[in-house]
């Protein structure tokens, strides 16, 4: 029994050791003071109060130490100089030797002056920009840079394709300072910052709602909020009143986080997307999250239910990190140093210099580990980022659609694939469900802002007869414009997969110090804001495009000149299918292919023997008779053969393209001149319409100006035509392209076109600049020339086009050079030498002898064309001889033959009995 007393006794002393040793006090460790600068008062502030507390327990309850923190919590109570005071308390009265805080970044701005003076180090979560950690030495930024989450705003206003954005920011340091960065950003993302709306942080509902009416009323709907959470709660329930968290409205907030706003104020936001520092809630985040609940409920019973965010848990690290520097710092005292000073101090002079801060500073500045919020690393007081979850608030939370991260870009996925936008789909993100309770995407502007129609300028004095003529009612003052390009705008809209109001205005372009149009004031009303678009026949050009956003073309423009129509009756017309280097070209063939057949033949042939004058005939004679196929006599020769058989596919070949030409000409009258140059050069007249481009495109080369003359109407086009030059008209008239098919559609019959000299980018809408519509009506003006109706159109107002001409371009025909046929010629040819080659050394081959003999190479050469000559003359003898011979023998038979007959038929007479 006794026994068992003592073994029980020695069971508590152990456990008692046991328990001393893990709870972690150490009654030896050096005290390190640290001050706590947040509002208590808020939900944020609570949380980070809780997760500082619990990371210094955890810290120091399970390992050896020589330091351990001792927290002085101070309440800022959200004003800069409360927490401006705290801090010189902390340092003056509890002399602490770092500060965690302030929660916000207006507050911190001033903390951290104090404690780069001081040198005392700053761990504070103050996000924008403008507090840099490189420009002070002694601050530590426990969250992520806010100009990250420009970034990951802007790729996301890029994945759905929005080009204007509205920002929308607190009046404030914190909410100006990331200005800079959402232009840079978004300008990267091919989008633009249309305005910017400061609402400051004390507004009422009647500043808000005010600021609300002015965002109304503009064009754009994707609205970038920057503001601090008590500041968005009011913003988005005054928003969810005025009737701006409806269909067709985007909204986008960086930094939102649904678990630090009321009810009330999450069910205004319904349908916001927002941008949030992402971090994985792993089995470890779970208990803890589950322990700071339950802290809160043991000393907060108002605050149910808390809701763990990142800047808990980077709160938590970031003093574990402090601890860890404490640790590693060799603390020496006295912890400031003060010099001796006299009369009146301020209380910075009071506080002296810290001997400790230089030593943690550089510690906390450059830590890494692996802690609650992930990979906690600090490089030279910067927190770095990581990853940034995109997020849609629905119903009571932020639920997740995607993900961004530096380098990769928006996906769906975490560790997904390059996410730089996908055209205006949005299919790198999760389904999104949009104010309005839509999971359309929201195109992001209205044609002409609230309430008001798009509004179409038309010149007064446009292109008539067919492009664009205006007439306005004078009793109702009612625009009634009419001609193709209303017709295809018309089209255009009704074809937009939305529904877009628009009213025609009229505006007098007339210059008054000039007699014709102009189209370029009509572009300065664009750019002056005073239309929305103008249609009329306004060519796209690059100046033009500095001041307006022009759609692609929807009909064909240019310069060309529309000319009379002279008939050609030319005696000499048969010889202009070919150029004469094509007609030479094809006498050589001739004379080249008979002398190739002839030699070939000659000496086994009898047709191409005799005397040399008939043997020159005969080769001219067969060598011409294969133009029309008529040569009747045959050649023996394999070689020969060869060469008549390439040397007709060559005739049939020159023959058909000839007349095919000769055809084309006969049928079709020809242009002369051929081009606005031509025109120029022999001095005619030319005539242009008035108010349009074509005066610069013919000083442009160089004619006379005494030559130009201006015409107003189609008839007096054709008075002029008519006329022409040397009868008081000109000798062309130099127009666009529509304009010249609008012509010729009612006279056709007396003028054509000339191919086009000078090309144009085609007839635009122009937009103002920067206007979302304008991509919206190209893709529209594609779909409509896809589907037919723009060939309708076109058909309606220029006719079925049968005129010889079409775009520009002439059908009449075209002179046939030798460049066309060198193939054909290089293979007739290579034919005809290697036939001729290798019968000339098989000729060689079989007179070798007589070069083999001595003598002078003139006679050798002799010898070769007698021998030419003899092969075929004793080939020939020999042959007569012959067929003699065998005729002589074969007589001589027949006679002896009859002779024996005859003695056998008298024997047989004398022997019979008389």
């Amino acid at each position: 029994m006794q026994n068992l007393k003592l073994g029980f006794l020695h069971f508590l002393i152990l456990q008692s050791f046991y328990f001393t040793q893990s709870s972690g006090v150490n009654s030896t460790a050096v005290k390190a003071d640290v001050g706590v600068i947040l509002d208590l008062d808020t939900t944020l502030g609570k949380i980070l109060k809780s997760c500082i507390t619990m990371a210094i327990e955890d810290f120091y309850s399970n390992r050896s130490y020589n330091t351990m923190i001792e927290p002085h919590f101070r309440d800022s109570k959200t004003d800069v100089v409360a927490a401006t005071s705290a801090a010189i308390d902390l340092l003056k009265n509890t002399q602490v030797m770092a500060i965690f805080g302030p929660q916000r970044s207006t507050q911190a701005n001033f903390v951290i002056d104090i404690a780069n003076k001081v040198k005392v180090p700053i761990i504070s979560p103050a996000t924008i920009p403008s507090l840099s950690p490189q420009e002070s030495p002694y601050f530590i930024r426990s969250s992520w840079c806010s100009s990250s989450q420009a970034k990951a705003v802007a790729a996301i206003v890029k994945n759905f394709g929005w080009r204007e954005v509205v920002l929308v920011h607190e009046d404030t340091s914190y909410g100006i300072g990331l200005l800079q960065f959402f232009t840079q950003y978004l300008s990267e993302s091919d989008a633009f910052v249309s305005n910017m709306t400061a609402i400051s942080p004390s507004a009422d509902k009647d500043g808000i709602l005010g600021r609300l009416d002015e965002l109304r009323k503009m064009r754009t709907r994707v609205f970038v909020v920057h503001m601090a959470q008590p500041l968005a709660s009011r913003f988005f329930k005054v928003a969810r009143g005025a009737g701006m968290m409806e269909k067709g409205y985007v909204w986008i907030m960086p930094g939102v986080i649904p678990g630090l706003l009321d009810s009330e104020s999450v069910e205004a936001m319904q349908g916001v997307v927002g941008v949030k520092a992402y971090f994985r809630k792993s089995g470890e985040v779970r208990r803890f999250e589950k322990r700071l609940r339950k802290r809160f409920y043991e000393e907060d019973m108002e605050l149910e239910r808390p809701e763990l965010n990142v800047f808990g848990l980077w709160a938590y690290d970031s003093m574990v990190a402090l601890a860890e520097a404490v640790e590693g710092a060799d603390v020496t005292y006295p912890l400031f140093e003060r010099e001796a000073l006299l009369g009146n101090v301020t209380d910075l002079e009071e506080i002296g210099i810290s001997n400790n801060g230089p030593k943690v500073a550089p510690l906390v500045r450059n830590f890494r580990s692996k802690g609650l919020s992930g990979d906690f690393m600090t490089k030279n007081g910067e927190l770095q980022p990581s990853v940034f979850e995109i997020v849609n608030v629905i119903g009571d939370g932020a639920y997740r659609v995607g993900f961004w991260r530096e380098g990769r870009g928006i996906s769906k996925r975490l560790g997904g694939d390059d996410g730089g936008g996908d055209g205006g789909t949005g299919r790198r993100l999760g389904p999104v469900v949009w104010p309005g309770q839509t999971s359309e995407v929201p195109r992001g502007w209205v044609p002409n802002g609230w309430g008001k129609k798009l509004r179409v300028g038309v010149p007064l004095k446009g292109r008539t007869n067919g492009l664009i003529s205006v007439e306005v009612d004078e009793k109702t003052k009612k625009v009634k414009p009419s001609g193709l390009c209303i017709d295809v705008f018309e089209e255009v809209m009704r074809s937009m997969p939305y529904h877009v109001e628009f009213e025609y205005v009229v505006f007098n372009n007339v210059d008054e110090n000039s007699t014709g149009s102009n189209y370029d004031r009509l572009i300065d009303q664009v750019f002056y804001k005073n239309f929305d678009v103008v249609v009329a026949g306004i060519t796209i050009s690059a100046n033009r495009s500095k001041y307006v956003d022009f759609t692609i073309p929807y009909i064909e423009s240019g310069a060309s000149a529309v000319i009379p129509i002279v008939d050609d009756e030319n005696a000499w017309i048969f010889m202009r299918p070919l150029t004469m280097g094509l007609w030479l070209t094809i006498g050589a063939y001739f004379i080249f292919t008979g002398f190739v057949v002839w030699a070939l033949e000659h000496r086994v042939n009898e047709e191409f023997r005799g005397p040399p004058l008939q043997q020159v005939g005969m080769m001219f004679w067969f060598s011409f008779s294969t133009l029309v196929f008529a040569h009747k006599e045959k050649v023996k020769s394999n070689l020969s053969r060869f060469v008549v058989i390439v040397w007709l596919f060559a005739v049939l070949v020159l023959t058909s393209s000839y007349t095919a030409s000769l055809t084309s000409m006969l049928t079709v009258r020809q242009l002369d001149p051929a081009d606005i140059r031509d025109l120029t050069r022999k001095g005619e007249y030319i005539g242009y319409k008035e108010g349009s481009f074509m005066r610069s495109v013919l000083e442009d080369t160089k004619s006379d100006k005494s030559k130009f003359k201006i015409y107003t109407s189609f008839d007096e086009y054709d008075q002029g035509l008519t006329l022409g030059s040397w009868k008081g008209g000109v000798g062309a008239v130099v127009d666009n392209l529509p304009s010249i098919r609008l012509f010729l559609k009612d006279y056709c019959h007396k003028y054509t076109m000339i191919a086009s000299t000078y090309r144009k980018s085609g007839f635009g809408f122009a937009f103002q600049k920067g206007s979302p519509l304008a991509p919206d009506v190209s893709r529209v003006i594609l779909q409509v020339k896809d589907n037919g109706k723009m060939d309708e159109i076109s058909d309606y107002w220029f006719g079925q086009e049968n005129c010889g001409c079409r775009n520009g371009t002439t059908i009449a025909g075209k002179r046939l050079d030798l460049d066309h046929f060198k193939g054909l010629f290089l293979i007739s040819g290579l034919s005809s030498l290697s036939a001729l080659a290798i019968s000339l050394l098989i000729f060689i081959y079989k007179n070798r002898s007589v070069l083999t003999t001595r003598g002078p190479i003139k006679r050798k050469l002799s010898d070769l064309a007698g021998a030419f000559d003899r092969e075929r003359e004793d080939k020939s003898s020999k042959e007569s001889r012959t067929s003699f011979e065998e005729r002589d023998v074969e007589e001589g038979r027949i006679s002896q033959d009859v002779e024996e007959l005859s003695s056998i038929e008298l024997a047989v007479i004398t022997t019979q009995p008389n």
